[in-house]
């Protein structure tokens, strides 16, 4: 269903296998989604993974068909608490951790599926991409956190107008509005995830807690006073300065050298 191939630099590839992508939501495959992700973020040899697809589908989300026999059966209500009980914990997760998540977006992601993407540290994409949300015209609302992750990426209005027309943006699109970082021009996946396992690296190379708090700083600004933003600055700065990173830091900086947490990336300036 997934398969994981691990790289230098501590990352690693994983990509969901066709059928996976195609149905990735119904309750067996996101189980194993999550749990191949938990791992990873588990593995402190893993400082960055991408996530990409198969075929022209990276995550098309839920399997339909499974919603119409659980529609039949009364069950509807159970199986959706079921799939958001998986993937929201994992959002949250991959969201609050350390370790980079980069999304290589080599076809359509959509409904649970463009969640998985929109909550990428990073995201790379193919122009022949396609980014849809489609919960309006099962005449469901959100999920898998895009009402809060798409507006931050191209502002509120942009994201009502994608929700309320049912709009269906390729990679060129996606870039323009701000949904996806970079393209990867023509259609060569082994380029698209080359580059999104460099981004990886590269953004990967930091210390743990400078990783781990300035996702977590950058996730909480707009929903907090500047007073409180402040008080989070501090006390993360204030456990940051404790590690053995902020010391070797700090020697690296007066000796004038790299220190030794940062692993060296490709086309990385030396004295950066």
């Amino acid at each position: 269903m997934l398969e994981i191939e691990r790289h230098e630099g501590g990352v690693a590839l994983v990509t969901l296998s066709a059928e996976a992508s195609r149905n990735a939501f119904s309750v067996e495959s996101i189980t194993a989604i999550s749990m191949t992700l938990d791992a990873l973020l588990d593995d402190p040899e893993v400082r960055g993974f991408v996530l990409t697809g198969s075929g022209e589908v990276f995550c098309s989300g839920a399997d339909i068909g499974s919603f119409a026999d659980a529609i039949d059966a009364g069950s509807i209500g159970d199986m959706v608490q079921a799939l958001t009980g998986v993937l929201h914990p994992l959002l949250l997760r991959m969201r609050a951790s350390s370790t980079v998540y980069v999304a290589a977006i080599n076809g359509a992601a959509a409904g649970g599926g463009l969640g998985l993407a929109l909550s990428a540290d990073y995201r790379v994409a193919l122009p022949s991409a396609r980014l849809a949300a489609a919960f309006f015209s099962l005449g469901l609302s959100p999920d898998g956190g895009t009402t809060w992750l798409l507006p931050r990426l191209v502002g509120d209005q942009a994201a009502k107008r994608f929700f309320f027309e049912n709009e269906v943006w390729d990679g060129r699109t996606a870039l323009q509005k701000g949904a996806v970082d970079e393209l990867v021009e023509g259609d060569g996946r082994d380029d698209l995830t080359d580059r999104a396992l460099e981004v990886a690296r590269l953004w990967s190379r930091w210390a743990e807690m400078s990783r781990r708090s300035t996702k977590q700083l950058l996730d909480a600004q707009s929903n907090t006073f500047f007073e409180t933003q402040l008080e989070f600055e501090r006390a993360l700065i204030t456990a940051s300065s404790l590690t053995p990173d902020f010391a070797e830091g700090v020697s690296a900086f007066l000796e004038k050298r790299r220190p030794d947490f940062v692993r060296h990336a490709e086309s990385l300036p030396e004295e950066e």
